[in-house]
């Protein structure tokens, strides 16, 4: 049996009162597995951040639960929490969030650091060697194309050997080809790791990279589809578009189709 490694159940999560009333998310259960690359995609507004956000423990939820592993996030306090965040979750964004000042290496290692942990050598060769960035290590962001800086991010994220990791749109600032190199590396971590992997994105050939897609709308799961390609999702998302009788969201995900970068 597959081990969960995230658990939602019956989350929902709202902004506003009365007439102002936004419900981002309404009832969303979702089981993600350990060792597997899952997808979360949906129209403008259709709350996937917002999910993600929630299962990750950076955000709350105005009811439902959440559960990392056995542990159950709601319970924990403020000092739980942010050692839950240091030791069992990693996070990769769209803007790479580095440290301009410190190194590749340091970047890489700044979990540990501030956890008053050292790395496992054999890991760090491991990861290191993984996102190719070995003659890298002593450069600083700046000095560093897009890619190389994500790739950084990513070996961050890993580094302490985290439960789960969640990306929000990993690619969206980078060209097809870097994009590809970071979407390369994150499912290999899969595959070769055991990593568990929660990724945020709107092109569907990013998510063709995945084992699962699973698709929001208007605050709900309305969908999900196995053994993703590109051409497949784009589909899926087009008869959601027209279930939900949204406009938009087909137009830039033909352009990812193209290989064209994100906006």
């Amino acid at each position: 049996m597959t081990t969960i490694a995230a658990r939602a159940t019956a989350l929902t999560k709202v902004y506003g009162k009365g007439d102002a009333e936004v419900r981002a998310l309404d009832g969303v259960s979702l089981e993600i597995g350990s060792g597997e690359f899952t997808a979360v995609m949906g129209p403008s507004g259709s709350g996937k951040s917002t999910l993600m956000h929630c299962l990750a423990a950076l955000d709350t939820v105005s009811s439902g639960e959440i559960h990392i592993g056995d542990t159950n996030i709601a319970g924990l306090s403020d000092k739980k929490l942010t050692e839950l965040r240091r030791d069992d979750i990693g996070f990769v964004f769209q803007s790479f969030n580095l440290v301009p000042t410190l190194s590749a290496q340091e970047n890489i290692l700044l979990p540990l650091s501030i956890a008053g942990r050292q790395p496992e050598a054999e890991w760090f060769d491991t990861v290191i060697e993984a996102v190719g960035l070995r003659d890298r290590l002593g450069h600083r962001p700046s000095e560093m194309s897009g890619g190389q800086q994500q790739r950084v991010a990513c070996a961050r994220a890993l580094m302490s050997r985290p439960s789960i990791v969640f990306a929000d749109e990993p690619t969206g600032n980078l060209d097809s080809t870097s994009g590809a190199e970071v979407l390369g590396f994150l499912q290999r971590s899969v595959r070769d790791f055991g990593q568990t992997i929660v990724m945020v994105t709107h092109d569907p050939v990013a998510a063709s990279y995945t084992d699962r897609v699973v698709f929001l709308a208007d605050g709900r799961l309305v969908d999900e589809l196995h053994a993703p390609t590109a051409d497949s999702v784009l589909e899926r998302m087009s008869q959601i578009q027209l279930r939900h009788n949204r406009q938009g969201p087909v137009e830039f995900q033909d352009a990812a189709l193209a290989g064209e970068p994100e906006s």
